[in-house]
């Protein structure tokens, strides 16, 4: 008989963590919102063409940012994790990581560094798909006891 308390196998590596859900709907927005601002500008003809092009700017500038905002996302593989949140990438080697964290209402993960500071992974969060955070954390954690120097207390 099967263990109650055992933990699933780790995922295999490399492996992705991301909202994927979240990244579809940022993405969607973006291009409907440009399209329709850009087709917007074409449409009106009371519009001089640096008005136009005004139109065209502040839809891929307010696009861009929706991209931006699709970014995060946490990369394992046999050496480490790269932790892509909005403007930052960080490598980290598994000994670097203590500790994955998922509190209770946390936006997204934290790990614990053995240089005593915490780095947020935005690459996980429990926003629209609450349940696959859950489970991605606890993924990252297996992965980090078993590759790292982390605890296995939780």
């Amino acid at each position: 008989m099967a263990d109650a308390t055992a933990q699933p196998a780790p995922p295999a590596l490399p492996v992705t963590f991301r909202p994927t859900r979240t990244r579809a709907v940022l993405l969607g927005v973006g291009a409907a919102m440009f399209v329709t601002i850009t087709a917007i500008a074409l449409i009106l003809e009371t519009l001089h063409p640096g008005e136009r092009i005004a139109f065209v700017f502040t839809a891929a500038l307010l696009s861009c940012v929706l991209v931006l905002l699709s970014r995060p996302k946490v990369v394992a593989d046999e050496t480490g994790v790269t932790v892509v949140n909005l403007t930052t990438t960080r490598r980290l080697e598994w000994a670097q990581i203590l500790r994955v964290n998922l509190r209770p209402g946390d936006a997204w993960v934290f790990l614990d560094l053995n240089d005593g500071t915490s780095l947020p992974a935005l690459g996980i969060q429990p926003g629209v798909a609450k349940a696959q955070a859950i489970a991605d954390a606890r993924a990252l954690r297996a992965l980090a006891e078993i590759h790292g120097t982390g605890s296995k207390n939780d």
